[in-house]
């Protein structure tokens, strides 16, 4: 039984298309691609409802953040007193007196560059070391962290206190210990006091707070490390250690590039914090403070409660602008020793 050949273009005698390959395949796809694809997208698209999940955080920070920030601006330029309904349009005469004329702005200046110059120095320096001792997760060491942390979760005024009875110059745990230490050394012929009238020293006051500020901060920066620190791959230092590199070799050229991240993170956080000290030197020298520990924060605080709200204003705006170009130049200075961290 012979079958006949079939004309090119014909349809076979049972009805059925014998049509294979690509020409087929291509005409089924342009037959149902269209829709099928509306229905894929329609079923892969996201809901409406979920952009609206960010809208309670958009809300809240429009109207408690960017609506103040755009006053704040506003009332730099005038001379508004906080109360009155009548103001003047000052221009930039605001700014001009705290950049130019007025002393006690220029110190609480100089105070907080010397506060965040100390901080920072200190707290990066012992939150790594802390970091790296405490590495890893025995029980003696998470115990250790849990004790570096805990006066993360003390308030400022409470570690304010608590530093104002160690600072105390007549029954203050600090002058006991160093008393003692004087004590020994005068014992064995060595002439010295180390005893100190601590926040009564306008000297080294300042420097004082900053100690305390650094012992409420190490074991929350001390976190921060430590996660870096995990997160890097062992084949890096196993490949290290294959090529003779030794343990400060290691630390230099694998570990420290690892955590120009979590660097950048510390220090950001150590220098809104330094500037944010407000409560901590309140809770230290009182209110007002006193010339040698006043810093920004409290100095913006005593204007606005001299009722100088336009010139209180300007200086918050300064005041802004310094840490973002503090924060911008530690980036930069980052990004210039590891040129991977972006």
């Amino acid at each position: 039984m012979t079958q006949q050949a079939t004309p090119a273009g014909a349809a076979p005698a049972n009805g059925h298309s014998t049509e294979t390959g690509p020409d087929r395949s291509v005409a089924r796809r342009g037959v149902d691609s269209g829709p099928s694809r509306r229905r894929r997208r329609a079923a892969t698209a996201p809901p409406l409802s979920i952009y609206l999940f960010p809208l309670p955080a958009l809300v809240v920070f429009v109207i408690f953040f960017m609506i103040p920030t755009l006053q704040a601006f506003q009332y730099a330029i005038t001379d508004w007193n906080g109360y009155s309904a009548d103001f003047n349009w000052v221009g930039l005469d605001n700014f001009k007196r705290a950049l130019v004329g007025d002393s006690l702005f220029h110190n609480a200046l100089f105070n907080n560059l010397k506060f965040l110059l100390v901080v920072l120095f200190v707290q990066t320096t012992f939150s790594l070391i802390l970091a790296l001792a405490l590495l890893r997760n025995t029980r003696i060491h998470i115990a250790l962290r849990a004790l570096f942390f805990f006066p993360t979760i003390l308030s400022s005024v409470s570690v304010a206190f608590v530093w104002k009875f160690i600072y105390d110059p007549s029954y203050g745990l600090g002058n006991s210990i160093l008393g003692g230490i004087s004590a020994i050394s005068q014992a064995i012929g060595l002439d010295v006091d180390l005893t100190s009238s601590f926040l009564g020293n306008d000297a080294l006051a300042i420097y004082w707070i900053a100690l305390a500020q650094c012992w409420a901060h190490i074991g929350q920066l001390m976190v921060i490390y430590i996660a870096g620190l995990q997160a890097i791959p062992a084949e890096l230092y196993e490949a290290a250690e294959m090529d003779g590199a030794g343990r400060w070799q290691r630390f230099w050229n694998v570990t420290w590039p690892q955590l120009a991240a979590p660097t950048g993170i510390v220090m950001a956080y150590t220098t809104v914090q330094s500037f944010k000290a407000f409560d901590l030197i309140l809770g230290l020298s009182g209110i007002p403070p006193k010339g040698s520990t006043d810093i920004l924060s409290t100095r913006i605080y005593t204007t606005f409660a001299n009722s100088q709200y336009g010139y209180a204003a300007a200086e918050s705006v300064i005041f802004m602008i310094l840490i973002g170009v503090i924060t911008w130049l530690q980036r930069r200075a980052i990004h210039a020793v590891h040129p991977s961290e972006d």
